[in-house]
């Protein structure tokens, strides 16, 4: 981090120290005895300014000019100050009295402080003195200000009546603390007497505000590119050297080569086009891009919006995604959450039960309890008497780290467990075999795992959430009643966290209820049964704002798509919105299969959807369609198993790419979700930086599309949609500048 002190110089060189000062007064204590000398620190406080780590002098040629900068290096030498002075002196100037000397001394005051900006970067800081020189070189450093930014616009004023020691004052008085009051030495050719005149309190240093950088610096003008010091060059002025024996002081003397682009006929045309230039540029990044980013983002400086675009998603950016408000659109209810979170629902159903049942459900799990390996058939062992007690009972009695050995090693290494894993897709689903319907058939489970949901959506900052569940095989099918009792939870929660005065973050948490392919296959009818469900839901005038659709899950090769659609029907007359688990394996042939689920149980959404890649006409039927596709990267890896360069991925060529990047270039709506977080040991957050993984580099911009995809594809209806889509864009956009601006 380098800071720096740009000023301007005339014949009174005193304006230096007297601004250095102000902003170091542990260095240079002109100010001790400044009768205003707290508020003065106070100010400087207050404005965050940092002690220049160098000081730049631009100034002009000619004999007053050569006198001040001679008294500046004697000052300089006395404080022996180990920090760069350096000075440029616009060649052919000297009082500034016709236009080209003005113009000279222009261009060269641009250029310092565009070379200053740059040398400082994001993290340091550029402080601009306008006290010194004539009129027109404090307006044109203010000027370099307004375009280039600065953290400080800084002046000096005095009261008019200065006394000889400070309006021509030595090098050595201004190294000291200036006097409270001097004596004045009587004026012979006016008769004036000695008097007692005021020093240290007749000079005001100022802060007069900060310039921000202007957009147009950034965007392309006439096919020249962005204003930089490569194409405005100038070289870096040497260092002073003055010590008390005498001067040795070299300047640098500029002069632009013949020929040369002028910086400061270029900003007055790109202000003159101003509107104009941004509104191209708008129009050139609007034309490369297949989804629209979130509106307020295209109001950053061009130069956030091209970082933003440039710069790929890396676990550097973990807080950034952290603090973003997101939207979960695909997370199981049953998998949501992590060991310590079921431990904390099993002790609530544990402390429900009675001395009775506790022992009951004990002798029936003594096995699993004693047993350092479990059978492969254990959760068999759970449904014979109460499967919610027996499950308490495990959770309770065992800990994390025997509960992961049973619940997760068993299936490691989770990757493609769908083909590479003697049990297939059970292998995924086993860590979840203690949560989810397991515990939810005991009523005092449901307090308990609203709480842990409500926790963790907040924890991740999930402005937004779709709970998907099957409600019918909760509470001994009482599918109403859970939805009731589990809504009821959450808005108690919510309540309490407003009593408790957190409004910081309230998310709105909708529920998307689940019906399965192999319900039609054992010749139920529980898809019927799950739809009829979800419209008493919707008819509830308590639930009526909470149930917002339906999903389809199970297995894509069993049910016929004509039995599917007739038990749906009445949902779909009442235009019940619907999500379906479709595409999720690797073969080809399955692609249709998703057209045909997405076009005959008119799909909003598609969860998973992998196969498509290779289809790209039925992904252009998505695409019109506006058919968001649900993608869940890490669950992906682990029951289909794609190339992770981290994981080496054995057994997966790079030809097994994870399709994100190409489903994504094809203009397909998507959104990255986390399928069952708990399971995957994952979170929303961390799914955007697998992603990026996994097809070397997700953007920042199209992480921030997708995100705006995750808010604009939920099941709200328009209204709500919309006002919680204004409320994110807010928040991101403040993010983005707080984040990412000089």
């Amino acid at each position: 981090m380098k800071n720096i002190l740009v000023c301007t110089l005339g014949a009174s060189w005193a304006v230096i120290p007297e601004v250095l000062a102000f902003v170091d007064p542990d260095f240079l204590p002109l100010y001790v005895k400044h009768p205003q000398r707290e508020r003065l620190q106070a100010l400087v406080r207050e404005q965050g300014l940092q002690v220049p780590d160098e000081v730049w002098v631009v100034t002009t040629e000619g004999e007053k000019t050569v006198k001040s900068l001679d008294s500046l290096a004697k000052w300089w030498g006395l404080l022996g100050d180990v920090r760069p002075l350096r000075v440029w002196q616009a060649a052919g100037t000297n009082e500034l009295a016709g236009e080209d000397e003005c113009r000279r001394i222009r261009e060269l005051t641009l250029r310092v402080v565009l070379k200053a900006q740059e040398l400082t970067g994001n993290s340091g800081q550029v402080l601009l003195s306008l006290a010194g020189g004539r009129k027109t070189m404090s307006a044109d450093l203010q000027w370099a200000g307004t375009v280039f930014g600065c953290d400080a616009l800084l002046h000096v004023v005095d009261n008019g009546d200065l006394p000889p020691q400070l309006f021509r004052p030595t090098a050595e008085f201004m190294t000291k603390a200036l006097p409270e009051e001097v004596l004045s030495p009587a004026v012979e050719a006016k008769n004036l007497p000695e008097r007692i005149m005021p020093c240290v309190s007749v000079v005001m240093p100022l802060f007069v505000g900060r310039g921000y950088r202007s957009d147009l610096l950034d965007v392309d003008w006439q096919e020249q590119g962005p204003v930089t010091g490569v194409r405005f060059p100038l070289p870096l002025a040497p260092e002073i050297n003055a010590g008390n024996s005498g001067l040795n002081f070299t300047s640098c003397r500029w002069r632009a080569e013949a020929g040369a682009a002028s910086l400061a006929v270029e900003i007055n045309e790109r202000e003159k086009e101003g509107q104009q230039l941004l509104g191209n540029y708008l129009a050139t990044v609007s034309q490369d891009e297949r989804h629209e980013n979130w509106r307020s983002l295209y109001r950053l400086a061009p130069r956030i919006i091209e970082f933003l675009r440039e710069t790929p998603l890396t676990e550097a950016h973990r807080g950034w995604l952290q603090r973003l408000p997101k939207a979960e659109l695909h997370c199981h209810l049953g998998g949501i959450l992590d060991l310590a979170a079921q431990k904390r629902v099993g002790a609530a159903v544990w402390q429900a039960l009675s001395e009775d049942e506790k022992k009951a459900a004990l002798v029936r799990v003594a096995g699993l309890l004693q047993e350092k390996e479990w059978p492969w058939e254990w959760p068999e062992l759970l449904k014979t008497g109460d499967r919610s007690a027996n499950c308490a009972a495990l959770l309770v009695n065992l800990s994390e780290e025997v509960l992961e050995e049973h619940l997760f090693a068993a299936t490691r290494p989770r990757f493609a467990l769908r083909t590479e894993h003697e049990h297939g897709f059970a292998a995924y689903e086993r860590p979840g075999e203690l949560t989810g319907s397991a515990i939810l058939g005991h009523v005092a489970a449901i307090a308990q795992y609203a709480r842990e949901v409500y926790d963790y959506v907040k924890r991740e900052r999930l402005l937004y959430c779709e709970l998907r569940g099957s409600p019918l095989k909760y509470l001994s099918g009482d599918g109403l009643q859970f939805l009731q009792l589990f809504f009821r939870a959450l808005k108690q929660l919510e309540r309490s966290a407003r009593k408790e005065g957190d409004n910081s973050w309230l998310p709105r948490i909708t529920f998307v209820i689940i019906t399965n392919r192999r319900d039609v296959e054992k010749g139920s009818d529980q898809l019927g049964l799950a739809a009829e469900l979800a419209l008493a839901a919707r008819a509830d005038e308590e639930l009526k704002d909470f149930v917002v659709g339906l999903d389809l899950a199970g297995d894509e090769e069993v049910g016929e798509l004509k039995n599917i659609a007739e038990s749906l029907e009445e949902a779909f007359a009442h235009c019940l919105p619907t999500t379906i688990h479709a595409g999720e394996g690797e073969e080809e042939a399955l692609a249709e299969k998703v057209w045909q689920a997405a076009y005959h149980l008119h799909a909003d959404r598609i969860g998973h959807g992998l196969t498509l890649v290779e289809a790209p006409e039925l992904a252009a039927r998505f695409r019109n369609r506006n058919i968001c596709l649900e993608l869940c990267p890490t669950s992906n890896l682990e029951v289909v198993g794609f190339h992770d360069p981290r994981l080496g991925s054995p057994g997966f060529s790079r030809k097994n790419i994870y399709p994100l990047k190409k489903l994504w270039e094809m203009g397909l709506p998507l959104t990255l979700c986390t399928d069952n977080p708990g399971i995957s040991k994952t979170t929303l957050t961390n799914e955007y930086l697998t992603a990026s993984r996994l097809i070397d580099g997700l953007t920042l911009w199209d992480a921030l599309a997708m995100i705006k995809q995750s808010f604009s594809h939920s099941f709200l209806p328009a209204n709500e949609r919309e006002a919680l889509m204004k409320k994110a864009d807010k928040i991101i956009y403040q993010i983005a500048v707080e984040e990412f601006s000089l």
